[in-house]
């Protein structure tokens, strides 16, 4: 965002200066890791969002009650507390105004779709960005039931409070697990974390969200696969998935990268775990579905055709590569550390030419 812009180009320093650092070591014997900034073969663009009234479109989940039908919402800046159901074409359905008690649309970042108390499936809209780096004293999430048609209305949202027990942050990507309805939050910063909410949250009190394990750099969004096998953390470059079937957190099992946009900050799977649709800010940004590998997403292994979506174009080896504990050599960090420079260099551009 906006106001981002220098506090982002710190953390970009800062994560060159780590990368720079980083000591060389002994070339070891192993095989060559598949490129994990490479776009599944596969990957197009689902649809592009109409509205204009969707400009900064910081949050993506598909919907439980509807087919081809996805949340979304604006960030910060001067827009009401709405929400945005979209259709595979594109089109708005409907437009929620979200009331309540402590309801405003300070910074909301992300959305995700769960089963509520009733057993009904619900909507969450996490305000939890915050462009002072950890200045507010607290961050929020909305609740309220998915409306079983799709037509405007103004909504009365369920309202919960929460802080981080190792102090405030900023934070771009929430997610819900469906087995057991617990929410997590990933922080975007150069060493993120993913927080742990409490299981039962309550609506009265401060709810403490729990580092429970580290997070990829400068995360911008994050989703649960429909089975809650996996969960999948994006940044503005790629998503990294995680194989959640003994629990959260879980083992990294891969990496793909993503194709270039505006600005990325958006994730959710698709209804079959197949795929997962990544979006932009911007008017009239584009939704992308890109392909999972299958032993990204628990499909007992990597799948026949992974051979052609796969970035090595061996799915096999991809699953050895995203495993294997390997020690680069000299080269291979002097070359790494050049590319992060480069990519660091060429953010910063971008970052400050938005302010």
């Amino acid at each position: 965002m906006h106001h981002r812009a220098a506090a982002a180009a710190c953390a970009l320093l800062t994560a060159a200066a780590g990368a720079a650092a980083v000591p060389a070591a002994p070339p070891a014997a192993a095989e060559p890791s598949p490129d994990p900034s490479a776009v599944p073969g596969g990957a197009q663009v689902r649809f592009r969002i109409q509205d204009p009234r969707i400009a900064e479109s910081s949050g993506l989940a598909a919907s439980a009650a509807h087919e081809d039908v996805y949340w979304t919402h604006n960030d910060s800046g001067d827009y009401a507390p709405e929400v945005f159901a979209v259709d595979g074409q594109g089109s708005t359905q409907a437009v929620l105004t979200l009331t309540g008690e402590g309801v405003e649309l300070r910074d909301w970042e992300a959305v995700a779709v769960s089963e509520g108390p009733d057993g009904r499936s619900a909507v969450h809209i996490g305000d939890i960005g915050d462009n002072f780096e950890g200045g507010w004293p607290s961050i929020r999430v909305y609740r309220f039931p998915e409306p079983g048609d799709l037509a405007d209305a103004t909504v009365e949202a369920e309202v919960f409070t929460f802080t981080y027990a190792d102090g405030g942050r900023n934070a771009e990507g929430m997610m819900i697990d469906p087995r057991d309805g617990r929410l997590y939050v990933v922080s975007k910063e150069v060493a993120g974390g993913l927080y742990a909410a409490p299981e039962e949250l309550d609506p009265d009190g401060t709810n403490s969200l729990e580092r429970v394990d580290s997070a990829p750099l400068y995360a911008t969004d994050a989703a649960f696969a429909p089975d809650g096998s996996h969960y999948a953390i994006r940044t503005y470059w790629g998503v990294t998935f995680y194989d959640a079937s003994e629990g959260v957190p879980g083992k990294s099992v891969g990496r793909i990268g993503l194709p270039e946009s505006e600005q990325g900050e958006s994730l959710t799977f698709t209804p079959g775990g197949e795929s997962v649709l990544v979006g932009t800010e911007g008017l009239e940004s584009p939704v992308w579905e890109v392909p999972v590998p299958g032993h990204m997403r628990g499909a007992g292994g990597p799948s026949a055709d992974d051979a052609e979506s796969s970035p090595s174009g061996d799915a096999s080896s991809e699953a050895d590569g995203a495993t294997a504990d390997t020690t680069p050599g000299a080269l291979t960090f002097i070359l790494s550390g050049a590319g992060v420079a480069a990519a660091v260099i060429a953010g910063i551009v971008l970052l400050v030419r938005r302010t």
